[in-house]
């Protein structure tokens, strides 16, 4: 069907764009094919450099415990930013203006800033302003839920935004307070909207772990990028590797929200339509 962005193609707009996809599918294995030679021809793909990967020790000592510490951070950041997110995100929708302004300083703040910077802050900034010991983790998860959250925050300003105002306009109507309105009307159906936005921004979080290298945080990346290499000298085997297991991860994780936003639908309807997450002020 035709939206206001996208027509539906013609006879001859069909014919153009099963031309263009094939013309890319094939500079695609073109492209492939290519890196596959270049790769051979520096002996990359020598039995030898893979041959770590079929040991046991490798997995049980290395990788499992990269990818915990991975999969750990993430899970705490993430129920620390989602929190974070709401609560901003329904601050910056307040009609207290000692309320909305500092709320959105915060936000627009910590969007504005690099990840890696306060990654990196937040384990030796704390160390020399503060004196205090911070790991290596917890500078990882502070970090995230301090970026993540307020892109969050983001979502959810604009997935409540996106409803009718109708809905609240009735809800007063009826006698609710704001609080009612917010908590009984409004959020029950922007989280259907906001889910695949807020599934895709928890998928950048998870991939975000990978800059803890900054602080010699022993993720997955750390492991098949620095630990492996320096013991078997097999760098590009390995981050094949490791970039296998992140796309299994995000892959599951976008099956699971994909499952979630399907019977989040079927339970309950809704007049809004799925947002997207809003493009960060910063480079993360």
């Amino acid at each position: 069907m035709s939206t206001v962005l996208y027509d539906t193609p013609g006879p001859r707009g069909i014919l153009r764009n099963r031309i263009l996809t094939f013309v890319f599918a094939v500079a695609l294995l073109a492209g492939l094919y290519f890196a596959y030679v270049k790769f051979d021809e520096k002996g990359q793909f020598d039995a030898a450099l893979w041959e770590p990967f079929l040991q046991g020790d490798v997995w049980v000592n290395l990788i499992i415990p990269g990818l915990v510490n991975t999969l750990s951070a993430a899970a705490v950041a993430a129920l620390i930013a989602v929190p974070f997110g709401f609560v901003f995100g329904i601050a910056r929708l307040s009609e207290h203006k000692w309320i909305r302004v500092p709320a959105g300083a915060v936000v627009e703040f910590f969007r504005a800033i690099p990840l890696l910077i306060m990654i990196f802050f937040a384990q030796y900034g704390g160390s020399a302003v503060l004196g205090l010991t911070v790991t290596s983790f917890t500078a990882v998860v502070f970090g995230l839920v301090l970026y993540n959250g307020s892109v969050l925050a983001e979502i959810v300003r604009a997935g409540i935004q996106s409803l009718p105002r109708g809905q609240t306009e009735a809800a007063l109507a009826v006698g609710l307070r704001k609080g009612q309105v917010m908590r009984l009307i409004l959020l029950p159906q922007a989280v259907t909207a906001m889910m695949p936005a807020i599934v895709s921004q928890l998928i950048v979080l998870l991939k975000d772990t990978a800059l803890g290298f900054i602080v010699a945080f022993e993720d997955l990346l750390n492991a098949g990028a620095r630990i492996l290499p320096a013991n078997f000298r097999n760098l590009i085997p390995a981050v094949i590797v490791v970039a296998i297991i992140y796309i299994i991860i995000n892959v599951l994780v976008g099956l699971l929200a994909n499952w979630l936003e399907r019977r989040s639908r079927r339970s309950r309807k809704t007049t809004i339509k799925p947002i997207e997450a809003p493009q960060s002020v910063g480079v993360g």
